[in-house]
């Protein structure tokens, strides 16, 4: 968005020189402060839509994120239908693989002296 050159408070506190056959100085007044109300309005809107455009793009992203975690969720999941039981037991096999085999090679070494 561009800048805006002048303020409603610019406006107001503007003062044209007076000259001979010039404009009538209440018509300038009150034209100005149509365009006063009208400055003000405008800021003002512009404000609100500036903080609800804020708004939205924090939503857009916190949604993208969740979309986002949600994607990387579904892809680390197995494709079979396996339960918790089915992985505590799984689990459980590999470690008795695991641990009876340092156990046994512990028996082992043990009877060897």
């Amino acid at each position: 968005m561009e800048n805006v050159n002048l303020t409603p408070k610019e406006i107001v506190n503007k003062h044209f020189k007076p000259k001979m056959r010039g404009y009538d100085p209440a018509d300038v007044d009150e034209f100005l402060d149509k365009v006063i109300q009208d400055y003000e309005t405008f800021t003002k809107e512009n404000q609100r839509l500036q903080m609800e455009n804020d708004r939205l793009v924090s939503k857009v992203d916190e949604l993208t994120k969740q979309v986002a975690v949600g994607k990387s969720g579904q892809t680390a999941r197995p494709t079979s239908n396996m339960t918790n039981m089915d992985i505590l037991k799984r689990l459980s096999n590999l470690e008795r693989r695991v641990f009876g085999a340092q156990l046994n090679s512990d028996d082992d070494q043990s009877n060897r002296f």
